[in-house]
Protein backbone atom coordinates (compact mmCIF):
# COMPACT_ATOMS: atom_id res chain seq x y z
CA UNK A 1 0.00 0.00 0.00
CA UNK A 2 1.74 3.26 -0.96
CA UNK A 3 1.05 6.80 0.64
CA UNK A 4 -1.79 7.58 -1.07
CA UNK A 5 -3.65 4.14 -1.10
CA UNK A 6 -3.34 5.13 2.98
CA UNK A 7 -4.71 8.14 2.27
CA UNK A 8 -7.94 7.22 0.12
CA UNK A 9 -8.17 4.41 2.72
CA UNK A 10 -8.17 7.02 5.50
CA UNK A 11 -10.41 8.89 3.76
CA UNK A 12 -12.99 6.30 3.23
CA UNK A 13 -13.22 5.10 6.63
CA UNK A 14 -14.00 8.75 8.28
CA UNK A 15 -16.43 9.08 5.44
CA UNK A 16 -18.03 6.02 5.61
CA UNK A 17 -18.06 6.76 9.73
CA UNK A 18 -19.98 9.81 8.86
CA UNK A 19 -22.72 8.39 6.84
CA UNK A 20 -23.03 5.82 9.34
CA UNK A 21 -23.77 8.69 11.94
CA UNK A 22 -25.88 10.40 9.48
CA UNK A 23 -27.94 7.37 7.73
CA UNK A 24 -27.77 4.57 10.01
CA UNK A 25 -28.42 0.94 7.86
CA UNK A 26 -30.74 1.39 4.73
CA UNK A 27 -34.19 0.25 5.75
CA UNK A 28 -34.08 -2.01 2.40
CA UNK A 29 -31.83 -4.04 0.35
CA UNK A 30 -28.96 -4.68 2.99
CA UNK A 31 -26.26 -6.19 1.75
CA UNK A 32 -25.35 -7.81 5.13
CA UNK A 33 -29.39 -9.06 5.27
CA UNK A 34 -28.27 -10.64 1.43
CA UNK A 35 -25.16 -11.95 2.97
CA UNK A 36 -27.31 -13.74 5.68
CA UNK A 37 -30.07 -15.18 3.67
CA UNK A 38 -27.37 -16.94 1.56
CA UNK A 39 -25.24 -17.93 5.16
CA UNK A 40 -28.90 -19.54 5.69
CA UNK A 41 -29.16 -21.55 2.51
CA UNK A 42 -25.50 -22.97 3.11
CA UNK A 43 -26.27 -24.09 6.79
CA UNK A 44 -29.06 -26.06 5.67
CA UNK A 45 -26.91 -27.72 3.00
CA UNK A 46 -23.44 -28.37 4.94
CA UNK A 47 -24.64 -28.43 8.43
CA UNK A 48 -24.06 -31.20 10.57
CA UNK A 49 -22.91 -32.21 14.41
CA UNK A 50 -19.47 -31.35 13.49
CA UNK A 51 -16.75 -29.14 13.93
CA UNK A 52 -15.37 -29.62 10.91
CA UNK A 53 -18.29 -28.71 8.79
CA UNK A 54 -18.21 -25.67 10.51
CA UNK A 55 -14.95 -25.26 10.07
CA UNK A 56 -15.79 -25.52 6.16
CA UNK A 57 -18.73 -23.36 6.68
CA UNK A 58 -17.36 -20.74 7.86
CA UNK A 59 -14.02 -20.25 5.46
CA UNK A 60 -16.42 -20.68 2.59
CA UNK A 61 -18.45 -17.49 3.84
CA UNK A 62 -16.09 -15.60 5.66
CA UNK A 63 -13.36 -16.26 2.69
CA UNK A 64 -15.61 -15.47 -0.19
CA UNK A 65 -15.98 -12.29 1.51
CA UNK A 66 -12.27 -11.70 1.87
CA UNK A 67 -11.94 -12.46 -1.71
CA UNK A 68 -14.87 -10.33 -2.63
CA UNK A 69 -13.05 -7.25 -0.57
CA UNK A 70 -9.45 -8.48 -2.51
CA UNK A 71 -10.80 -7.60 -6.00
CA UNK A 72 -12.48 -4.45 -4.90
CA UNK A 73 -8.85 -3.11 -3.78
CA UNK A 74 -7.50 -4.62 -6.84
CA UNK A 75 -9.92 -2.98 -9.35
CA UNK A 76 -9.47 0.64 -7.99
CA UNK A 77 -5.61 0.12 -7.62
CA UNK A 78 -4.03 3.47 -8.92
CA UNK A 79 -7.10 5.23 -8.71
CA UNK A 80 -7.14 6.61 -4.95
CA UNK A 81 -10.44 9.15 -5.56
CA UNK A 82 -12.68 5.54 -6.46
CA UNK A 83 -10.56 3.31 -3.87
CA UNK A 84 -11.98 6.02 -1.06
CA UNK A 85 -15.22 5.82 -2.41
CA UNK A 86 -15.41 2.02 -2.34
CA UNK A 87 -14.13 1.73 1.03
CA UNK A 88 -16.70 4.35 2.24
CA UNK A 89 -19.65 2.52 0.85
CA UNK A 90 -17.92 -0.74 2.51
CA UNK A 91 -17.40 0.91 5.69
CA UNK A 92 -20.98 2.28 5.69
CA UNK A 93 -22.02 -1.40 5.10
CA UNK A 94 -20.40 -2.70 8.09
CA UNK A 95 -21.04 0.03 10.75
CA UNK A 96 -23.68 -0.64 12.99
CA UNK A 97 -23.49 2.64 15.34
CA UNK A 98 -26.00 4.44 14.55
CA UNK A 99 -29.19 1.52 14.21
CA UNK A 100 -27.64 0.50 17.34
CA UNK A 101 -28.20 3.85 18.90
CA UNK A 102 -31.69 3.42 17.44
CA UNK A 103 -33.01 0.54 19.00
CA UNK A 104 -32.05 1.52 22.30
CA UNK A 105 -33.66 4.61 22.01
CA UNK A 106 -36.31 2.97 20.64
CA UNK A 107 -36.98 0.94 24.08
CA UNK A 108 -36.03 3.85 25.80
CA UNK A 109 -39.38 5.55 24.72
CA UNK A 110 -41.37 2.21 25.55
CA UNK A 111 -40.06 2.09 29.18
CA UNK A 112 -40.49 6.37 29.31
CA UNK A 113 -44.36 5.47 28.05
CA UNK A 114 -44.39 2.40 30.99
CA UNK A 115 -45.33 0.12 28.02
CA UNK A 116 -43.57 -2.62 29.28
CA UNK A 117 -44.85 -5.17 26.76
CA UNK A 118 -43.59 -3.49 23.94
CA UNK A 119 -39.94 -2.36 25.38
CA UNK A 120 -39.46 -6.64 25.89
CA UNK A 121 -40.72 -7.02 22.04
CA UNK A 122 -38.21 -4.24 20.94
CA UNK A 123 -35.71 -5.45 23.26
CA UNK A 124 -35.49 -8.37 20.85
CA UNK A 125 -34.14 -6.73 18.11
CA UNK A 126 -30.56 -5.78 20.44
CA UNK A 127 -30.53 -9.36 22.00
CA UNK A 128 -30.72 -12.84 22.00
CA UNK A 129 -31.65 -13.49 25.68
CA UNK A 130 -35.35 -14.34 27.07
CA UNK A 131 -37.00 -10.88 27.14
CA UNK A 132 -40.96 -12.25 28.07
CA UNK A 133 -40.24 -11.88 32.14
CA UNK A 134 -38.08 -8.84 32.09
CA UNK A 135 -38.29 -6.15 34.47
CA UNK A 136 -37.62 -2.22 33.67
CA UNK A 137 -34.49 -2.67 35.36
CA UNK A 138 -33.34 -5.77 33.54
CA UNK A 139 -34.45 -4.47 30.53
CA UNK A 140 -32.53 -1.54 30.85
CA UNK A 141 -29.45 -3.65 32.02
CA UNK A 142 -30.02 -5.49 28.77
CA UNK A 143 -30.24 -2.56 26.91
CA UNK A 144 -26.69 -0.93 28.31
CA UNK A 145 -25.06 -4.33 28.06
CA UNK A 146 -25.84 -4.24 24.52
CA UNK A 147 -24.92 -0.88 23.26
CA UNK A 148 -21.50 -1.13 25.47
CA UNK A 149 -20.68 -4.89 23.52
CA UNK A 150 -22.08 -4.12 19.86
CA UNK A 151 -20.20 -0.49 20.10
CA UNK A 152 -16.98 -3.13 20.05
CA UNK A 153 -18.73 -5.48 17.44
CA UNK A 154 -20.31 -3.00 15.10
CA UNK A 155 -17.99 0.22 15.71
CA UNK A 156 -14.88 0.05 16.72
CA UNK A 157 -13.74 -3.67 15.77
CA UNK A 158 -14.83 -3.19 11.55
CA UNK A 159 -12.43 -0.13 12.03
CA UNK A 160 -9.66 -1.82 13.28
CA UNK A 161 -10.25 -4.20 10.54
CA UNK A 162 -10.37 -1.69 7.79
CA UNK A 163 -7.65 0.23 8.88
CA UNK A 164 -4.80 -2.57 8.74
CA UNK A 165 -6.71 -4.70 5.89
CA UNK A 166 -8.97 -2.03 3.80
CA UNK A 167 -11.89 -3.59 2.54
CA UNK A 168 -11.15 -7.03 2.36
CA UNK A 169 -11.07 -6.76 6.61
CA UNK A 170 -14.24 -4.63 6.64
CA UNK A 171 -16.45 -7.27 4.32
CA UNK A 172 -14.42 -10.40 6.35
CA UNK A 173 -15.35 -9.06 9.86
CA UNK A 174 -18.58 -8.17 9.14
CA UNK A 175 -19.20 -11.83 7.72
CA UNK A 176 -17.75 -13.44 10.69
CA UNK A 177 -19.89 -11.24 13.28
CA UNK A 178 -22.97 -11.80 11.77
CA UNK A 179 -22.05 -15.95 11.46
CA UNK A 180 -21.65 -15.55 14.88
CA UNK A 181 -24.83 -14.31 15.53
CA UNK A 182 -26.47 -16.86 13.38
CA UNK A 183 -24.94 -19.85 14.36
CA UNK A 184 -22.70 -18.68 17.66
CA UNK A 185 -25.16 -19.85 20.19
CA UNK A 186 -24.64 -22.58 22.34
CA UNK A 187 -28.20 -24.95 21.18
CA UNK A 188 -28.07 -27.96 20.40
CA UNK A 189 -28.04 -27.62 17.11
CA UNK A 190 -25.00 -24.82 16.83
CA UNK A 191 -22.99 -26.49 19.59
CA UNK A 192 -20.51 -28.05 17.70
CA UNK A 193 -21.59 -26.64 13.83
CA UNK A 194 -20.95 -22.80 14.90
CA UNK A 195 -17.55 -23.46 17.45
CA UNK A 196 -15.71 -22.37 14.37
CA UNK A 197 -17.59 -19.21 13.98
CA UNK A 198 -17.94 -18.11 17.49
CA UNK A 199 -14.13 -18.31 18.02
CA UNK A 200 -13.16 -16.54 14.84
CA UNK A 201 -15.77 -13.62 15.70
CA UNK A 202 -13.90 -13.83 19.37
CA UNK A 203 -10.26 -13.93 17.60
CA UNK A 204 -11.29 -11.06 15.04
CA UNK A 205 -12.65 -8.97 17.80
CA UNK A 206 -10.25 -9.15 20.31
CA UNK A 207 -8.12 -5.69 19.22
CA UNK A 208 -11.50 -3.85 18.40
CA UNK A 209 -12.81 -4.42 22.40
CA UNK A 210 -9.48 -3.18 23.44
CA UNK A 211 -9.87 0.02 21.14
CA UNK A 212 -13.26 0.50 22.52
CA UNK A 213 -12.00 -0.07 26.35
CA UNK A 214 -9.28 2.88 25.61
CA UNK A 215 -11.72 5.09 23.47
CA UNK A 216 -14.22 4.48 26.69
CA UNK A 217 -11.21 6.08 29.01
CA UNK A 218 -10.89 8.88 26.59
CA UNK A 219 -14.73 9.63 25.82
CA UNK A 220 -15.40 10.15 29.78
CA UNK A 221 -12.43 11.45 31.19
CA UNK A 222 -13.94 12.73 34.40
CA UNK A 223 -14.28 8.60 35.07
CA UNK A 224 -11.92 7.17 33.51
CA UNK A 225 -9.96 6.49 36.38
CA UNK A 226 -12.94 4.28 37.66
CA UNK A 227 -13.36 2.97 34.40
CA UNK A 228 -9.94 1.62 34.05
CA UNK A 229 -9.98 -0.23 38.16
CA UNK A 230 -13.36 -1.69 37.15
CA UNK A 231 -12.03 -3.06 33.47
CA UNK A 232 -9.45 -4.36 34.94
CA UNK A 233 -10.93 -5.95 37.93
CA UNK A 234 -14.05 -7.25 36.08
CA UNK A 235 -13.65 -7.90 32.62
CA UNK A 236 -11.93 -11.25 32.75
CA UNK A 237 -15.30 -12.70 34.42
CA UNK A 238 -17.55 -12.31 31.70
CA UNK A 239 -17.76 -15.34 29.40
CA UNK A 240 -16.63 -13.41 26.67
CA UNK A 241 -12.93 -12.54 25.95
CA UNK A 242 -14.21 -9.07 24.09
CA UNK A 243 -17.20 -7.84 26.10
CA UNK A 244 -16.25 -8.30 29.29
CA UNK A 245 -13.63 -5.19 28.40
CA UNK A 246 -16.67 -2.50 26.70
CA UNK A 247 -18.91 -4.05 29.28
CA UNK A 248 -16.90 -3.47 32.54
CA UNK A 249 -15.86 -0.24 30.82
CA UNK A 250 -18.52 1.34 30.57
CA UNK A 251 -19.94 0.15 33.98
CA UNK A 252 -17.05 1.90 35.32
CA UNK A 253 -17.66 5.15 33.31
CA UNK A 254 -21.05 5.20 34.09
CA UNK A 255 -21.00 4.40 37.61
CA UNK A 256 -23.60 1.35 37.00
CA UNK A 257 -22.84 -2.17 37.89
CA UNK A 258 -23.85 -4.30 34.92
CA UNK A 259 -23.90 -8.20 34.43
CA UNK A 260 -26.37 -10.64 36.35
CA UNK A 261 -28.55 -13.80 35.31
CA UNK A 262 -29.65 -14.00 31.90
CA UNK A 263 -32.03 -16.97 30.19
CA UNK A 264 -31.26 -17.76 26.99
CA UNK A 265 -34.48 -20.49 26.45
CA UNK A 266 -33.63 -23.23 28.42
CA UNK A 267 -30.30 -22.14 29.21
CA UNK A 268 -29.29 -20.06 31.96
CA UNK A 269 -26.24 -18.01 32.78
CA UNK A 270 -24.97 -16.58 35.77
CA UNK A 271 -22.71 -13.62 34.94
CA UNK A 272 -20.30 -12.09 37.76
CA UNK A 273 -21.39 -8.19 38.23
CA UNK A 274 -19.41 -5.56 36.93
CA UNK A 275 -18.95 -1.95 38.40
CA UNK A 276 -19.26 -0.96 41.95
CA UNK A 277 -22.76 1.16 41.51
CA UNK A 278 -26.22 1.43 41.52
CA UNK A 279 -28.04 -0.97 38.99
CA UNK A 280 -28.65 1.02 36.06
CA UNK A 281 -32.33 2.52 35.35
CA UNK A 282 -34.12 3.69 32.31
CA UNK A 283 -32.17 7.27 32.68
CA UNK A 284 -28.86 5.87 31.39
CA UNK A 285 -29.94 4.32 28.31
CA UNK A 286 -29.10 7.79 26.86
CA UNK A 287 -25.99 8.00 28.52
CA UNK A 288 -24.77 4.90 27.62
CA UNK A 289 -26.01 5.48 23.77
CA UNK A 290 -23.67 9.08 24.18
CA UNK A 291 -20.47 7.55 25.57
CA UNK A 292 -21.10 5.03 22.41
CA UNK A 293 -21.52 7.77 20.12
CA UNK A 294 -18.19 9.30 21.61
CA UNK A 295 -16.34 5.63 21.63
CA UNK A 296 -16.85 5.45 18.24
CA UNK A 297 -15.77 9.00 17.06
CA UNK A 298 -12.69 8.09 18.94
CA UNK A 299 -12.26 4.95 17.24
CA UNK A 300 -13.11 6.43 13.74
CA UNK A 301 -10.08 9.38 14.05
CA UNK A 302 -7.48 6.59 15.72
CA UNK A 303 -8.31 3.98 13.00
CA UNK A 304 -7.98 6.72 10.22
CA UNK A 305 -4.38 7.70 11.62
CA UNK A 306 -3.50 4.61 11.43
CA UNK A 307 -4.72 3.81 8.02
CA UNK A 308 -2.89 7.05 7.02
CA UNK A 309 0.76 6.13 8.85
CA UNK A 310 0.69 2.41 7.96
CA UNK A 311 0.53 3.62 4.60
CA UNK A 312 3.26 5.71 4.59
CA UNK A 313 5.14 3.70 5.83
CA UNK A 314 4.55 1.21 3.74
CA UNK A 315 5.57 3.14 0.76
CA UNK A 316 8.76 4.42 2.55
CA UNK A 317 9.76 0.97 3.22
CA UNK A 318 9.34 0.12 -0.96
CA UNK A 319 11.13 3.35 -1.53
CA UNK A 320 14.44 2.92 0.34
CA UNK A 321 14.41 -1.09 0.87
CA UNK A 322 16.66 -3.46 -0.34
CA UNK A 323 16.88 -3.62 -3.94
CA UNK A 324 16.73 -7.03 -4.94
CA UNK A 325 20.16 -8.86 -5.90
CA UNK A 326 20.69 -9.23 -9.48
Amino acid sequence: MNGSRGLSRSSGLLLGFAADRLLGDPRRGHPVAAFGTVAARLERSLHADSRARGVLYTSLLVGGCAALGVGVERATRGRPVLHAAVTAAATWTVLGGRSLEREALAVHRFLDEDDLDGARHRLTYLVGRDTSSLSPQQITRAVVESVAENTSDAVTAPLVWGAVAGVPGLLAHRASNTLDAMVGYRNARHQNFGWASARLDDLLNLPGSRLAGLAVLGAAPSHAREAWRVWRRDAAGHPSPNGGVVESAFAGALEIVLGGTNRYGERVEHRPTMGDGPPPTPGDIPRATDLATRVGAAAAVATSALAAVTGRSSWRWRAGGARPAG
